[in-house]
C-alpha cells in the first residue's frame, strides 16, 4: 500500500470511529464512508493533497428535486452568509434544484473526539438547513 493510501485510509479509519459514537456509518468498496443523519444522506472520503497534507472532505445532500424558484435560491444565498460549517451549493437538474453542503479539512492528528465534534457540526447544520427548506 502506497503511503498515499496508507494516510487517507487511516484518516477514514478514523473519521468512520468518530462518527460511529453518533451514527450507523457504512464503509463502501472504495473505503467511502457513507450515513444518513436526519433524512440527510452524507458521504465522507478522503484525499491528499500534498505531501504531509491530508483532507477529509464531507458532503451532504440536504435537498433534492426542490422547485427551481428564484425565491428558494434568495433562501438558500441568505442561509449560506449565515456563518455556517461547509459550503451550501445548488445544483441545477432536469427535475429542479439539489442542495449540497461540503466541507474540506486537514483532519490528520486530530483528536477522535475533536474530529466527532467537527464532522457532527456540519452534519448537524446540514439536517438544520434540510429540516428549514422542507417546513418552507
Amino acid at each position: 500500500m502506497s503511503s498515499e493510501a496508507a494516510d487517507t485510509a487511516e484518516l477514514l479509519t478514523s473519521a468512520r470511529r468518530a462518527l460511529e459514537r453518533f451514527l450507523d456509518v457504512r464503509v463502501d468498496d472504495d473505503g467511502t464512508l457513507t450515513f444518513s443523519h436526519a433524512d440527510v444522506p452524507c458521504v465522507v472520503q478522503a484525499m491528499r493533497l500534498a505531501d504531509g497534507l491530508s483532507v477529509l472532505s464531507l458532503t451532504c445532500v440536504v435537498a433534492w428535486d426542490l422547485p427551481d424558484e428564484p425565491a428558494l435560491a434568495v433562501t438558500v444565498a441568505e442561509r449560506a452568509g449565515q456563518g455556517l460549517f461547509g459550503t451550501l451549493g445548488i445544483v441545477h437538474t432536469e427535475r429542479g434544484l439539489d442542495l449540497t453542503l461540503r466541507y474540506a479539512f486537514p483532519a490528520q492528528g486530530l483528536d477522535p473526539a475533536a474530529l466527532g465534534t467537527l464532522l457532527m457540526l456540519v452534519v448537524s447544520t446540514a439536517s438544520q438547513v434540510r429540516a428549514e427548506l422542507v417546513r418552507a
